[in-house]
C-alpha cells in the first residue's frame, strides 16, 4: 500500500521503561491522521521512531514501519539519512531551535535541496525562492536569518525546507503550538492545502481538539504510550467511546460552561517506568473494575473503522457532556459595588529607534499608544490580540516592571506612577504576576518552599521565618500541592504543577491584582482545566482581579468577564465578553473569532 504503516512499534530507554508500546497506524498517502493525547502519553517519541532520531539511551525495541511497503527500521543509516528529509520528513514543534541561527533561511532551503534532489547554484535559489512562496514567505526572505523572522514566518521557513525533499509523508510535531490564533489558522491551512496539492500523507500530533477536528480524517487517541482509540474524525467527534477520550472533551472550556467548573481528569499519566498490568488508564477512570486493573485490553474493531482499547464502556452509546451548573466554576458575574483595583489612563509605552553611528534616536516604537483600561475586584479582564501587538508590554508597564513614557497608573485609586523605592515596594504586594512559562519564571536551583517564600521575605519582613513556613504550606495545599512539595526542585514536577508554584508564589503576598500572561497556552487541555478551575476558585474566594492575556478564545469565554482587544499598541475594542464575541464589531475582532480552531478550515 501507499503512504506510512507502523505495525507494533515499541520504543524502550535503557533504565527498562517502554514509553511507546505496541503503538499501530496506517496513514494513506493523501489523508491527515492526527495523533492526540496528553504530554508524556509517546507521541513525540512515536515521530522520533518514525524518523529513527531517537535521543541516546532509547532504542526501538520492536515492531515495523513501513514506507511504501519498505522497512524503515531495517535501513542502513546511511540510506535512511537520504530518506530522512525527503521521502518522510519532519516539523518539530519549536522552529527557532530547528533552524540554524547562523545561516541564512535561503541556505538552509538550498542545503535540502542538495542533499535530496541534487539541485545547486542559480536552479537551487530559484527553487528555494519558488518553496518560499509556496508558503506565503516572499522570496527576498531568502537572505533572512532566523532571529529575523516571526513565529509564523519561521515555522513556514521550516515547512519549506521540508518541502524541499518533496516527502511522500511529512510529520507535524506541534507545529502550532503557542502561535496566535491568526497565524496557527495561516499554518493549518497552509498544511491542509499543501496536503491535497501534492497528494501526501500527513501525521499531525497535537494535544488540542480543536485543531484536530479541523485538520483529521482520521484521529488516533494516545494514552500512556498505547492507542487507546482509532476513528473516523466524524465518528470520534460525533461518538466517542473510550473513557479517557471522553474525559478530553468535557474538559474543555467555552462560553457555553461559564459558571460550572471544568471536570478534571484526576491523577496524572503513568510513568514509562510504571509496571502496568492492565489498562493503563484505569487509576483514573470512574468506569474501572478490579478487572481492568489485571487484565490487559487490546485494540479490538467495534464498529467500521472504529477501533477501541477498553472493555467496560457501552460500545452503543456516546457519554453526553454534563449540564451547567451554575455558580461552581468559571465567570459568575462581578460582586455588586466592586471598587476598581486597577485604572489606566492614556498609557502610553514608546521605545526609540536607534541608527547611524552616534545611536541618534531616528524614531520610535509605539508599543503602548494611549490605552484606557479599568478592572474591578472579581473582575477579569481578558487581554486579546496577536504577538507583538503591545499586550505583555502593556502588563509590564501597569505593574512598573518597565516605566510608562506617558500616562497615569493607579491601583485602588492611588496613582503609582511617580513612585520608587520603599514606596513602589511596599505597593508591589497588591499587584503580582503569573508568567507564560512558569520552568523559566522559577529559579532552578531553589526548593519551592523558598521560592514562594521568597516575596514573603522580601515583601513582608515584618513576618517571622516561622509563620512564613506556615503560610508556604497553607499555599502548597491552596493550589493544589503536597505538602512535601516544599523541599523540591521546579524540574521535580509538571508543567501544571511548576504553574501552580508560579500562582501560590504570586498569592504569597496576598494581592488585589493578578496579571495572567498567558499561563495556560502551552499545557495540555486537562491541566489546563485544572488551572482555569483555579484561578476562578480564588477569584470567587478573595475576590482578586485579573488582567487574563492570551490568544485562546475558549478560554476568553469561560473565564473573562470582560474583553479587551489590542492591535498595534491600542484597544480597538472593549466590552462584555458575552456580547463580544457573540456579536463583534470591529473587523480585526471578527478575524480573530475567525481563525480561531474548531470553526473549521476556510478554503
Amino acid at each position: 500500500m501507499s503512504g506510512l504503516r507502523i505495525d507494533g512499534l515499541k520504543v524502550e530507554i535503557e533504565a527498562g521503561a517502554v514509553p511507546v508500546d505496541g503503538v499501530s497506524l496506517a496513514i494513506e498517502g493523501d489523508e491527515c491522521v492526527v495523533l492526540l493525547g496528553e504530554s508524556g502519553c509517546g507521541k513525540s517519541l512515536t515521530a522520533l521512531a518514525l524518523m529513527r532520531l531517537l535521543p541516546e539511551g532509547v532504542r526501538i525495541a520492536a515492531g515495523v514501519a513501513s514506507l511504501d511497503g519498505e522497512d524503515l527500521f531495517a535501513l542502513p543509516e546511511r540510506r535512511m539519512r537520504a530518506l530522512r528529509g525527503g521521502r518522510l520528513a519532519m516539523i518539530f514543534q519549536e522552529p527557532m531551535t530547528s533552524l540554524n541561527p547562523v545561516l541564512s533561511i535561503g541556505q538552509q532551503v538550498e542545503e535540502s535541496l542538495a542533499a535530496h534532489r541534487g539541485l545547486a547554484g542559480r536552479a537551487a535559489r530559484a527553487e528555494a525562492g519558488r518553496l518560499l512562496e509556496a508558503v506565503g514567505l516572499a522570496a527576498d526572505r531568502l537572505d533572512a536569518y532566523p532571529s529575523q523572522l516571526s513565529g509564523g514566518q519561521r515555522q513556514r521557513a521550516l515547512i519549506a525546507m521540508m518541502l524541499a525533499g518533496e516527502p511522500e509523508v511529512l510529520i507535524a510535531d506541534e507545529p502550532t503550538t503557542a502561535l496566535d490564533v491568526t497565524v496557527q489558522a495561516q499554518i493549518l491551512r497552509l498544511l491542509k492545502d499543501l496536503q491535497r496539492q501534492r497528494g501526501m500523507g500527513l501525521l499531525l500530533i497535537t494535544h488540542d481538539l480543536d485543531v484536530a477536528r479541523d485538520m483529521a480524517d482520521r484521529v488516533a487517541v494516545m494514552y500512556a504510550g498505547q492507542i487507546v482509540e482509532w476513528a473516523t474524525r466524524e465518528r470520534l467527534y460525533g461518538a466517542p467511546l473510550h473513557p479517557y477520550t471522553r474525559r478530553l472533551f468535557r474538559v474543555l472550556p467555552s462560553a457555553a460552561r461559564r459558571g460550572e467548573p471544568l471536570e478534571q481528569i484526576a491523577g496524572r499519566v503513568p510513568a514509562a517506568d510504571a509496571a502496568l498490568v492492565g489498562c493503563r488508564f484505569a487509576e483514573r477512570c470512574d468506569l474501572a473494575v478490579e478487572a481492568c486493573r489485571r487484565e490487559p485490553q487490546a485494540l479490538r474493531e467495534v464498529a467500521p473503522g472504529h477501533w477501541l482499547r477498553c472493555g467496560v464502556v457501552d460500545v452503543n452509546s456516546s457519554q453526553p457532556n454534563p449540564g451547567p451548573r451554575a455558580g461552581e466554576g468559571g465567570a459568575v458575574g462581578v460582586p455588586p459595588g466592586s471598587a476598581t483595583v486597577l485604572e489606566l489612563r492614556d498609557l502610553k509605552v514608546h521605545f526609540p529607534i536607534r541608527k547611524g553611528l552616534l545611536r541618534r534616536v531616528a524614531g520610535q516604537v509605539k508599543a503602548v499608544d494611549g490605552v484606557s483600561l479599568a478592572i474591578r475586584a472579581g473582575e477579569t479582564l481578558a487581554l486579546v490580540g496577536e504577538s507583538g501587538c503591545g499586550k505583555t508590554t502593556l502588563a509590564r508597564a501597569a505593574l512598573r516592571l518597565i516605566e510608562p513614557t506617558a500616562g497615569e497608573i493607579l491601583l485602588a485609586g492611588e496613582a503609582i506612577g511617580g513612585l520608587a523605592g520603599e514606596a513602589l515596594r511596599r505597593r508591589r504586594t497588591a499587584m503580582q504576576i503569573v508568567f507564560q512559562d512558569p520552568f523559566s519564571s522559577l529559579n532552578p536551583r531553589m526548593r519551592v518552599g523558598d521560592i514562594v517564600a521568597e516575596g514573603l521575605a522580601a515583601l513582608r519582613p515584618d513576618i517571622d521565618g516561622m509563620a512564613r513556613a506556615a503560610r508556604v504550606a497553607e499555599l502548597l495545599d491552596r493550589v493544589g500541592l503536597p505538602r512535601d512539595a516544599a523541599g523540591r526542585y521546579p524540574h521535580e514536577f509538571s508543567g501544571g504543577q511548576r504553574q501552580r508554584v508560579a500562582i501560590a508564589r504570586a498569592l504569597a503576598v496576598q494581592p488585589r491584582l493578578l496579571v495572567c500572561d498567558e499561563p495556560t497556552s502551552a499545557l495540555d487541555v486537562s491541566v489546563q482545566a485544572q488551572i482555569l478551575n483555579l484561578l476562578a476558585e480564588l477569584q470567587r474566594e478573595q475576590g482578586l482581579a485579573y488582567l487574563f492575556i492570551t490568544h485562546n478564545l475558549p478560554v476568553v469565554g469561560y473565564l473573562a468577564h470582560r474583553v479587551a482587544v489590542m492591535y498595534q499598541g491600542r484597544i480597538v475594542e472593549e466590552g462584555e465578553a458575552g456580547a463580544l464575541l457573540s456579536a463583534p464589531g470591529h473587523e480585526y475582532t471578527r478575524m480573530l473569532l475567525e481563525s480561531a480552531p474548531g470553526r473549521g478550515l476556510k478554503g
